[in-house]
């Protein structure tokens, strides 16, 4: 791109990267593609979408000054009548503005903010648009969003104003670009295939998945509590017990039912100056206490 600047205003070719949902994307390409082809038809510039199945899409607009600034006036336009069209249903009494997302490479930002904010604070102003610099970059890339909103006309001349700011100070170094990363899809299996879900339908999915969930299903299972693992013969997979005592309050062990196989001392007094637990001749716990056997990881 070259930073040359006519005195009739910019005379460059301009390559401008848009960063847009799937609802926007849907709304400028069109039924059957009509409303992008119209466009690239009428603005002369080059419009390109971004392949692939991704929440976000990099619309990269290329060609002549003109061309460029026809190109974002009719998707301003169209975004605003998506929106004039969505509010013929709602209940909402305000009309939201237009909002773009422009991409600018980091290292131009501060040229586009200027000193203390000077740059985008002028823009604002003499555009009536509103301008915001993300102050993180977009994920693995060196590149920022811009977020314009307002009227169509407002968001054109505000345009104008970032491509000259643009112009007059390059980028530095090198621009890693900003690349949306495919939507995860959620796979399942079932009956030895892999399928994928898209929408409200399940398709098979490609065999490499299909092959892996196939071969772990024929890995060994896992061996059943107390039975001898087949790796180490003769090892009982079952934990050992071991007792543990627990001291229960007098009046909650009256309700307890006795079992042969849990024995207990009954409750300490004085008849009993031999309590295991209270040393001397006198017992001052005055409650039972009970030897269970049970295994560790259960406790």
């Amino acid at each position: 791109m070259e930073s040359k600047v006519s005195e009739g205003g910019l005379n460059v070719t301009l390559t401008i990267r848009l960063l847009m949902h799937g609802k926007e994307v849907g709304s400028i390409i069109g039924k059957k593609g009509e409303t992008v082809k119209k466009m690239r038809e009428e603005s002369g510039a080059r419009i390109n979408i971004s392949e692939g199945n991704c929440p976000e899409r990099i619309v990269t607009i290329t060609g002549p000054t003109d061309a460029i600034f026809k190109a974002f006036a009719m998707i301003a336009y169209k975004f605003e009548e998506d929106i004039t069209n969505s509010m013929s249903n709602s209940t909402a009494t305000s009309k939201p503005p237009v909002t773009l997302r422009l991409v600018v490479p980091a290292s131009q930002c501060g040229s586009l903010i200027g000193k203390g904010g000077s740059k985008i604070k002028e823009i604002r102003e003499s555009t009536g648009a509103q301008v915001q610099v993300a102050g993180d970059m977009l994920p693995n890339s060196t590149e920022r969003a811009v977020t314009i909103s307002g009227t169509p006309d407002a968001i054109i001349q505000c345009v104008k104003q970032i491509c000259v700011v643009m112009l007059e100070s390059p980028p530095k170094g090198a621009t890693i670009p900003y690349r949306p990363k495919p939507a995860s899809t959620p796979v399942i299996f079932a009956g030895g295939q892999a399928y994928t879900i898209q929408g409200q339908y399940a398709i098979p999915h490609p065999d490499q998945l299909t092959k892996l969930h196939q071969l772990a299903m024929q890995q060994t299972p896992f061996t059943p509590l107390g039975q001898t693992t087949p790796a180490f013969p003769g090892l009982d997979a079952s934990p050992p017990a071991s007792t543990h005592e627990l001291t229960i309050p007098n009046d909650l062990s009256r309700s307890r039912a006795p079992r042969e196989d849990l024995p207990c001392v009954t409750s300490c007094s004085s008849s009993h100056p031999q309590c295991p637990r209270c040393p001397g001749a006198t017992c001052f716990c005055h409650q039972p206490h009970f030897s269970i056997p049970w295994p560790p990881a259960a406790l």
